[in-house]
């Protein structure tokens, strides 16, 4: 008999800045008990980066729009997908010293094991991004 995986955990927030907070904690309490310590810090830095992102750049509250997240656990990582209708494709930047921006997906690339943009089948793109856990904690 094949292990039937988990569902992934869902949520959907306006895409309005205080969602970022709301994310994060949604995140970190989806998290078992035993594997917090060891992830919380990094996949609630990784949702906040991306929530910020598509809530800044890819949905507009004015028009009522929402932020989706996934998060599930498969090939010894936690993955969370940031959703966004947006038509816009996430590039790393290149910021300078003085920039005030444009370092989210620098931290995402440093702290996530891969990561990619994809299309939406119908409207929109969604940030993927993995972090490695230890089975057990």
């Amino acid at each position: 008999m094949p292990e039937i995986p988990l569902v992934p955990a869902h949520w959907r927030f306006p895409a309005h800045p205080t969602s970022v907070r709301r994310a994060r904690h949604a995140i970190a309490e989806s998290l078992p008990q035993v594997l917090r310590p060891h992830l919380s810090d990094d996949l609630g830095l990784l949702t906040s980066e991306l929530v910020t992102n598509a809530v800044r750049h890819g949905a507009c509250w004015a028009d009522e729009e929402f932020i989706e997240l996934v998060l599930w656990p498969a090939d010894g990582h936690y993955w969370l997908a940031v959703s966004d209708p947006g038509s816009g494709k996430p590039v790393l930047a290149n910021p300078d010293a003085d920039s005030e921006s444009g370092r989210g997906l620098r931290l995402v690339d440093s702290l996530a094991t891969a990561w990619t943009v994809r299309p939406r089948p119908t409207r929109g793109t969604s940030v993927i991004a993995g972090i490695p856990f230890r089975q057990g904690g």
